[in-house]
């Protein structure tokens, strides 16, 4: 049987150790958001007129001509059938040539949808159907006969 003064030190050295450990990774932490927010300042300022390049965070209505918006959601509706909202925006962003790859991006284009659509839906010109995986399901209205 081992000593217990050996075991009592080898315990108390392990809870230094994993002490330790948990604050090392609470600085990986803090410098990973460091390196984050210097990466995107750099983007803010190498930024040349170009919209694939802005960051997601720009103001993006400048991006969109009045209603342009709202035509492209339309017409991938009226070609595609019903679609969420999630998708509306990749077919927003595909259509501006914007990077599809970009989370944040996405969901503010997604955000700016739901917000046109919405006021699109009570002057008739589009329709919710319901929800899908939390997201809002959009359709054409049913055509008058």
């Amino acid at each position: 049987m081992a000593d217990p003064q050996v075991l009592s030190t080898l315990r108390r050295k392990r809870s230094e150790v994993e002490g330790f450990i948990a604050k090392l990774e609470k600085q990986i932490d803090t410098a990973k958001r460091d390196l984050s927010a210097i990466n995107a300042t750099i983007r803010i300022f190498e930024v040349n007129g170009e919209p694939r390049e802005f960051p997601a965070y720009v103001e993006i209505h400048r991006l969109f001509k009045r209603g342009e918006m709202t035509a492209i959601c339309r017409a991938a509706l009226a070609e595609e059938g019903p679609l969420d909202t999630r998708e509306l925006a990749l077919r927003v962003i595909r259509a501006k040539g914007l990077d599809e790859g970009d989370k944040a991006l996405r969901q503010t284009i997604a955000l700016r949808i739901v917000q046109a659509l919405r006021l699109h839906e009570q002057r008739g010109g589009v329709r919710r159907s319901g929800r899908l995986n939390g997201a809002i399901v959009w359709t054409m209205p049913n055509p008058h006969p």
